[in-house]
C-alpha cells in the first residue's frame, strides 16, 4: 500500500477510534444487534453458499482487527477500542448466522409432498379453543403421511365434530394426551400468497409442523386424555370460568388476561383493537407480566414491612424481589409460555435483580441481555413483529426517559401536586407518541396497515387495563375462593367494556388508519438502524440516526401502489385502478369467499372497501372463460387477458386472444401458442414464481420467490 493510502487509512482509524472512545456507550446492547443482524442475514440471503459467505465475512472482519492491531504491538494502545469493535462485531455477526442455521436444520419440518385426505390416528400434542371461529384446533403427531416417520399436523376440528364423539369436548377428554382417530383434509403450510403477505410456511416450519387441514367427518376417541391434567387443562378452565363470571365481549378479553385464551375474541373487536393500536393489550406480554410481578412485589414487600422483628433481620427488597419473581414464572407458564410472554418474564427477572442489588432497573444492558436469551433459544423469532414490537417499544421508552431533556422536565422540584400530576401525564402522552412512532414502521411491514390514533387511546387504554382491570381480574379470583366474587366482575366487565368501547371509538374516526402496501427491504432496513442508532448511542451522536430514518421515509412515500396482484395458484387476482370520482379501488378477478385472500388483496394494493368484481367493472369484458381489461399506465395502455374458469378453449382462438394481449395471466397451463406481449403468468410459471406483485409503470414484477431464496420452507420449482 502506498504511503498516501496509509496515510487516509490512518487517519480513518484515528477517527473511528476517537469517535468509539468520546461515544461512552454500552457494548451489550450493541453485540445484541449484531447477533440479530446475522440472524436477519440469513433470512434475507437465498441459499447455503451466500450463508457460508456471509460468517465467513464475519470472521475475515475480526481476523482483520487481530491482524493490522495484534495485542502487544506497536498499535495496541492507539487502536484497542477499534480492534475490540471490529473483533466482536465480525464474530458475533458470523454467530448469528450459524446459531438461526442450525435450529432451522434442527426444528425444519419437511412439509407434505402435496394435498390429500386421509385417514389419521394421533397423539395429541396440543388443544387449542377457538369458540369464536366455532372450532378447535388439534395439533397431532402422526405416522403414514407420506413416509413411516411421526410428522406434526394441525387440524381444525368444527365444535360439533369434536362434541359428537361421545361428549369428548364437554368432558375434557380430547386434550393433550388423548388419541384420537379421524379423517381429515391435508394441505402443505401455505407459503405467501403475495409478495409481502404473511408467510404461514415459515412459521410452519420452525413449529415444526409438516401440514394442516380440516377434519372431514366426526372425531373417534381412542383413548381419553390423562385426568391428572397439567398446566393447559388448568388454563382453559381458568379460561372457561373467567368467561363464566364476565358476560359478552368483555368476558373474552378478561379471559385473555387472565389466560392468555384468545380463541373467544370476536373478530369484530380483535379489528377495532388493531386499527385503535390497542392490540399489544390482547398479547400477553411485557405489560401484563410486569403488572403481575409489580403487584407481586409490592403486595410482598408491604406485607413483611408488617413483621417488623423480619424487617430488622433480612433485606425485604430481596424477600419481595422472589415473591415477584414466582408470579411472574407462575402467569407466564399459565398463559402458555408463548415466546412474548418467556421474553417479557426473562426481562422482568432481571428487574428483579437490580432492584434486590440496588441497580438502576431501567436499562439498556437489561434489553440487551432479555434479547440475548431470547435470540439464542429462538433465533427465528427476530424475524417476527413480535419480537420487534416488544423491543422496539421497550428500546423507545429507555432512549426517551434517559435523554436529557426528559430528565429535566421530570427532575423533582417544588410545585404543586396537580402541576406534578400534569407533568406525568404529559410524559405519559409523549411516552406514547414516541412508541408510536417507533412501532408504526414494523407495523406497516408486517401488516400493512397502522392506527394513528393509537397515542391518545393507549393514555387511557394502559393505566386501565394496569390499575383497574387487571387488578380487579386478580381480585375475582381471590374472591371466588369464597364465593364473593360477583360485584368484583361486574367491575371487571364495566372496565373492560370501557376499553373496548375506546377501541371502537377511536378505530371508527375518519383516518383512523393508514394503509400502506409495501415497505421493501431496504426501507425496512434503514429504519431500524436509524432507530437502534438513535436509541443506544448518547449525547449529540444519536442524532446521526435521523439520516437513515428520513431516507427511509421518503423511499416508504415514493413505494409505488402495484397495478396487478397475482395469487401463487392464479385463481385471485386484484387490478388497482382510479375511479372517476378520484379514489382508488381495487378490482378482483373472482369474489372469493376466503376471507384471508380479500384481505391479502385489500391491504398488499393499499385501498379501503371491498374489492369490486372485474366482471361488474364497466370497462371489462367477461366471458365464462376469460375476461379483459384495458388500462393506461407509464403513458400507454396495456391489455390484460385473465382466465376465469378452466373450460376448454379451441387453441387457435386461445392463441390469437394472447397475441392481443400484453399479459395474460392463468391458474391452468397455457399451450406454448399463447404468447403475450410481455408477460405469460400461467400454472408454470406461477409454480416457480409465488405470487407476483407487478408495477406497470416501472415495468417490475416482484415474485415471492425472490424472497424466499433456497430456504427449507419453499417448495417452488424455480
Amino acid at each position: 500500500m502506498s504511503s498516501a493510502g496509509k496515510g487516509v487509512s490512518g487517519r480513518f482509524a484515528d477517527t473511528a477510534e476517537r469517535f468509539l472512545a468520546d461515544a461512552g456507550f454500552d457494548r451489550g446492547p450493541w453485540l445484541a444487534v449484531l447477533f440479530m443482524a446475522g440472524i436477519m442475514v440469513w433470512f434475507m440471503l437465498p441459499g447455503m453458499w451466500h450463508w457460508l459467505a456471509a460468517m465467513a465475512a464475519g470472521g475475515v472482519l475480526a481476523a482483520a482487527g487481530l491482524a493490522l492491531w495484534p495485542p502487544g504491538g506497536a498499535g495496541d494502545e492507539t487502536r484497542v477500542r477499534l480492534r475490540l469493535a471490529m473483533i466482536a462485531a465480525g464474530l458475533v455477526f458470523a454467530a448469528g448466522v450459524a446459531v438461526i442455521w442450525l435450529r432451522s436444520e434442527v426444528v425444519g419440518a419437511e412439509p407434505i409432498a402435496h394435498p390429500q385426505v386421509a385417514l389419521l390416528v394421533g397423539h395429541v400434542l396440543e388443544r387449542e379453543d377457538q369458540p369464536a371461529e366455532g372450532r378447535t384446533r388439534l395439533t397431532l403427531a402422526v405416522r403414514g403421511v407420506d413416509n413411516p416417520e411421526a410428522i406434526k399436523v394441525r387440524i381444525n376440528v368444527p365444535l360439533e365434530a369434536l362434541a359428537g364423539a361421545e361428549g369428548v369436548l364437554a368432558e375434557g377428554k380430547v386434550a393433550e394426551g388423548a388419541v384420537v382417530r379421524l379423517r381429515a383434509r391435508l394441505m402443505p403450510p401455505a407459503s405467501p400468497m403475495l409478495p409481502g403477505a404473511y408467510n404461514f410456511a415459515r412459521a410452519a416450519w420452525f413449529k415444526g409442523l409438516a401440514a394442516t387441514g380440516s377434519v372431514v367427518g366426526p372425531v373417534e376417541l381412542v383413548r381419553a386424555a390423562p385426568t391428572s391434567g397439567g398446566i393447559a387443562t388448568i388454563q382453559r378452565a381458568l379460561s372457561a370460568h373467567v368467561r363464566a363470571r364476565v358476560d359478552g365481549s368483555a368476558g373474552t378479553i378478561a379471559a385473555a388476561f387472565a389466560s392468555g385464551d384468545r380463541g373467544g375474541i370476536a373478530r369484530a373487536d380483535e379489528e377495532a383493537m388493531r386499527d385503535a393500536g390497542l392490540t399489544h393489550l390482547l398479547s400477553i406480554s411485557g405489560l401484563h407480566v410486569s403488572a403481575v410481578i409489580a403487584a407481586a412485589y409490592l403486595a410482598v414487600l408491604k406485607s413483611l414491612a408488617l413483621w417488623p422483628a423480619l424487617a430488622l433481620r433480612v433485606r425485604l427488597p430481596v424477600m419481595a424481589a422472589a415473591g415477584g419473581a414466582l408470579a411472574g414464572v407462575g402467569y407466564t407458564l399459565l398463559t402458555g409460555a408463548e415466546v412474548p410472554t418467556v421474553r417479557s418474564c426473562v426481562a422482568a427477572m432481571l428487574v428483579l435483580i437490580a432492584l434486590a442489588l440496588g441497580r438502576d432497573a431501567l436499562s439498556l444492558r437489561m434489553v440487551a441481555v432479555a434479547a440475548g436469551f431470547v435470540l439464542l433459544l429462538w433465533p427465528e423469532s427476530a424475524i417476527g413483529p413480535s419480537f420487534q414490537m416488544s423491543f422496539s417499544a421497550v428500546l423507545a421508552i429507555i432512549a426517551l426517559s434517559t435523554s436529557a431533556p426528559v430528565r429535566a422536565f421530570l427532575a423533582a422540584r417544588e410545585e404543586a401536586w396537580w402541576t406534578r400530576f400534569g407533568r406525568r401525564v404529559v410524559m405519559l402522552f409523549v411516552t406514547g407518541m414516541v412508541i408510536e412512532l417507533a412501532l408504526m414502521p414494523v407495523v406497516l411491514f408486517h401488516f400493512h396497515r397502522a392506527g394513528l390514533y393509537g397515542a391518545f387511546a393507549n393514555v387511557i387504554a394502559i393505566p386501565l387495563v394496569t390499575f383497574v382491570s387487571m387488578p380487579l381480574i386478580a381480585l375475582g379470583l381471590l374472591f371466588d375462593l369464597v364465593g364473593a366474587g360477583a360485584p368484583v366482575w361486574w367491575l371487571v366487565e364495566r372496565s373492560l367494556d370501557l376499553l373496548l368501547g375506546i377501541a371502537h371509538f377511536t378505530a371508527s374516526q375518519p383516518g383512523a388508519v393508514k394503509l400502506m402496501p409495501q415497505i421493501g427491504d431496504v426501507a425496512i432496513a434503514l429504519f431500524a438502524s436509524g432507530g437502534l442508532w438513535l436509541a443506544l448511542w448518547s449525547g449529540r451522536a444519536r442524532l446521526l440516526g435521523l439520516v437513515p430514518v428520513i431516507v427511509a421515509s421518503l423511499i416508504t412515500v415514493l413505494t409505488p401502489v402495484p397495478d396487478l396482484l397475482v395469487s401463487g395458484d392464479g385463481r385471485q387476482v386484484g387490478v388497482t385502478i382510479t375511479a372517476a370520482d378520484g379514489t382508488r379501488r381495487l378490482l378482483s378477478l373472482r369474489d372469493s369467499r376466503s376471507s384471508y385472500a380479500r384481505d391479502n388483496l385489500i391491504e398488499l394494493a393499499g385501498v379501503k372497501g371491498d374489492p369490486v368484481p372485474l366482471a361488474k367493472w364497466p370497462g371489462a369484458r367477461c366471458s365464462s372463460v376469460f375476461c379483459t381489461l384495458v388500462i393506461n399506465r407509464g403513458g400507454r395502455d396495456w391489455a390484460i387477458l385473465m382466465a376465469r374458469s378452466r373450460d376448454r378453449v379451441e387453441e387457435r382462438a386461445l392463441a390469437s386472444a394472447c397475441a392481443e394481449a400484453d399479459i395474460v395471466i392463468a391458474d391452468r397451463y397455457l399451450p406454448r401458442s399463447c404468447r403475450p406481449r410481455w408477460l405469460k403468468a400461467d400454472r408454470r410459471l406461477l409454480t416457480a414464481t409465488g405470487g407476483l406483485s407487478i408495477d406497470l409503470d416501472r415495468r417490475t414484477v416482484t415474485t415471492v420467490a425472490q424472497r424466499e431464496g433456497g430456504h427449507g420452507w419453499w417448495r417452488g420449482d424455480g
